[in-house]
């Protein structure tokens, strides 16, 4: 994660390296605070006293964002949840808090469709939830598709637009080393000498890894918004949050489909406000941005209307640009998603099928997703190919 957020290339730079695998930004300051071990697994408790340690070095180490590539299922409503709580005081704090939206998309026990999976702590209103994108193994963006893996909103229990956007997360190749464990473990995710060296030689012909998740997509926004900070350190992670989500691509096709090459079920996505959020994350837009959200740009909350049949968004905090609503009665997400309390934010459809009744069982129904215990980041070493 930290390779995605800062790498240097250093380990392929130089002579017969012919790509430089470095992070989104180069040049940031990384503070450790480990809170999993060398599995991926941990405690709500050491995931809390990390972001509270963070906090505590803000000033002095200047500390502006905290990655959270980690997770777990939702127990109870964010304002009781310990996660949420530590990150909501970061974020108050002035610190910018980036969660893993979850690996969770592929999951339909309870005939969800992956509907209502996204993890702790990217269900608090405030911090901003990463989805994961597909790059296609192209340099263009537009044959990107989401990753079926990807959790989708609205939050368990609280039903919060989640996540609040998209970034690139599937097969992505960072620094790594060679006596690691994921290293040890997984020796068929290292990354293809041949895809950055010609000669297959080097200091160590291994330091680089190749993993898919929104663990990966969250350091690529976290190294986007460390860019957008040292070109103005003056913004809040409010304005950061919003400018983020009004900047983010919206272009995308209605849906796509993914067909695992070993089980071979076809995996189906619907792109709507529950799976890319605001949208693509565009960093180039993002940085040439100036407008400042003057309000708290909390993530709406999904609202069943009994009377209408529809799901309605519901913010207590939508005027976010003053005269411009961002979270109103302007079109932001997509020419079909209106954001207001008052319409119905897909038209006539509801965002998984063809009725609003499928909504309201989905995600305002009896069950309650499936979820275990603790702490753990979310990965997935193959990913969507």
């Amino acid at each position: 994660m930290a390779g995605i957020v800062g790498g240097n290339a250093q380990m392929s730079t130089g002579n017969g390296f012919t790509y430089k695998i470095r992070g989104v930004a180069p040049a940031v300051s990384l503070i450790n605070l480990r809170a999993l071990d060398a599995k991926g697994g941990g405690t709500d408790s050491a995931v809390i006293a990390a972001i509270n340690r963070a906090i505590a070095l803000k000033s002095r180490y200047n500390i502006r964002v905290i990655n959270l590539s980690l997770g777990r299922p939702v127990y109870e409503r964010y304002e009781l949840d310990p996660l949420c709580q530590a990150a909501e005081k970061a974020w108050k704090a002035g610190i910018v808090v980036v969660a893993a939206a979850g690996n969770r998309g592929r999951d339909n026990s309870f005939k969800n469709n992956g509907y209502g999976t996204i993890v702790s702590p990217g269900n608090d209103p405030y911090v901003i939830t990463v989805g994961s994108m597909r790059t296609m193994s192209t340099s263009s963006r537009a044959d990107d598709l989401i990753a079926s893996y990807s959790s989708k909103g609205p939050s368990p229990i609280d039903h919060v637009v989640k996540p609040d956007l998209v970034a690139p997360g599937n097969g992505i190749d960072s620094v790594s080393c060679g006596s690691c464990t994921m290293m040890t473990h997984y020796p068929a995710n290292k990354t293809p000498l041949q895809s950055y060296t010609s000669s297959q030689t080097g200091p160590s012909p291994y330091y680089y890894f190749t993993m898919s998740g929104t663990s990966m997509a969250t350091p690529v926004t976290s190294g986007t918004i460390a860019l957008m900070l040292q070109k103005d350190g003056t913004l809040t992670p409010d304005q950061v949050k919003a400018r983020l989500m009004k900047t983010a691509t919206k272009s995308f096709p209605t849906s796509s489909t993914y067909v695992d090459p070993v089980t071979g079920v076809t995996y189906v996505s619907q792109y709507d406000i529950f799976t890319v959020g605001a949208g693509y994350l565009d960093a180039w837009a993002a940085l040439n941005n100036t407008d400042r959200a003057n309000r708290p740009a909390l993530s709406p909350t999904a609202k069943f209307n009994s009377l209408t049949g529809k799901v309605e968004l519901m913010s207590a905090n939508n005027i976010v640009w003053g005269d411009n609503i961002l979270w109103g009665t302007n079109i932001v997400w997509g020419s079909r998603v209106i954001l207001n309390g008052s319409n119905i934010i897909w038209g006539d459809s509801a965002p998984w099928g063809q009725s609003g009744n499928q909504a309201f069982n989905i995600v305002w129904g009896d069950s309650v997703p499936p979820g275990q215990e603790g702490a753990s980041g979310n990965v997935e070493l193959s990913g969507d190919r």
